[in-house]
C-alpha cells in the first residue's frame, strides 16, 4: 500500500512538486493542494495564510494524506516560530496527518548538521529576508548574512536557473566564515544547485525542499534521498 504525501503550496509554485516527485520513494504518492499567491511579499503571503490556506487544507484532507507538508518557507517564518508551530498543529488536526513545515524543517536540518553560523541566499525582497533571519535566530542560530534577489513575482522565482543561484551564493559568501549555506524558498531551484554550491564554497548546503523532503523521509523511516 502506498504512502500518501500531501503538499500545500502557493498556487504559482512550479518547483516544489517536481523536487518531491523526483526523489520520493517508489511506494509514495504525491497529492497537492494550492493556496492562491502571485506576489511574494509579506502582504501577499498574509492574504494567502488567512484567506486561502484554510480551503487548501480542507481540500487536502479529502485525499487522506499520511504526511502533510506546508511548503512555503517565508510564509512559515512570516509570523514567528510560535505561530508556525500552531500552524503545523492546525494542519495536522484538519488533515489527520503528521505535518511538516518547511521553515521548521530547515532549522532542524541545520541543527542536525551541527552548524551554527549560517549564510542565507533567497530570491526574496528584504522585508521577507528579515522574517527568515529572525526565524533562524530565534532558534539559536547565527545568521552571518542574508542576501536576496529582490523578486516579488512568485512565478518568476522558478525561472532563476541553478547556475545563477550558484553564482549568487559564491558572490555573496566566497571567503566568508560560515558553517553552512541555506538557500531559501520552495519555488527556488536551490536543490538543483546544491552540489555545485557545496563544491564552490566547501560548506554543507541546505535548501528548503531538500530539508522538507529529509523531514518526510525521516518520519517514514526511509533512507535519505539526498
Amino acid at each position: 500500500m502506498s504512502t500518501r504525501i500531501g503538499l500545500i503550496v502557493p498556487s504559482s509554485n512550479t518547483v516544489a512538486e517536481v523536487d518531491f516527485y523526483r526523489r520520493l520513494p517508489a511506494d509514495c504518492t504525491l497529492h497537492t493542494a494550492r493556496m492562491y499567491l502571485e506576489e511574494t511579499t509579506p502582504e501577499g503571503e498574509s492574504v494567502m495564510l488567512d484567506e486561502h490556506l484554510p480551503r487548501a487544507t480542507s481540500d487536502l484532507a479529502t485525499a487522506r494524506p499520511d504526511v502533510a507538508v506546508f511548503a512555503c518557507t517565508s510564509a512559515g517564518a512570516l509570523r514567528g516560530n510560535q505561530y508556525e508551530a500552531e500552524l503545523i498543529d492546525r494542519i495536522g488536526t484538519q488533515t489527520g496527518a503528521a505535518t511538516v513545515s518547511v521553515a521548521a524543517a530547515v532549522r532542524w536540518a541545520i541543527r542536525s548538521a551541527g552548524c551554527r553560523r549560517v549564510g542565507v541566499i533567497t530570491p526574496y525582497v528584504d522585508s521577507l529576508n528579515e522574517k527568515i533571519a529572525r526565524s533562524l535566530e530565534d532558534d539559536g542560530l547565527e545568521v552571518t548574512g542574508i542576501h536576496g534577489l529582490g523578486i516579488t513575482e512568485n512565478f518568476a522565482i522558478a525561472e532563476v536557473e541553478p547556475e545563477r543561484i550558484t553564482r549568487f551564493a559564491v558572490d555573496c559568501f566566497a571567503g566568508s566564515e560560515i558553517d553552512l549555506l541555506f538557500a531559501s524558498c520552495t519555488n527556488f531551484r536551490g536543490f538543483d544547485a546544491r552540489e555545485e554550491i557545496h563544491q564552490s564554497l566547501g560548506v554543507p548546503v541546505v535548501t528548503s525542499n531538500q530539508a522538507a523532503l529529509a523531514a518526510v523521509l525521516d518520519h517514514l523511516g526511509a533512507p535519505a534521498a539526498v
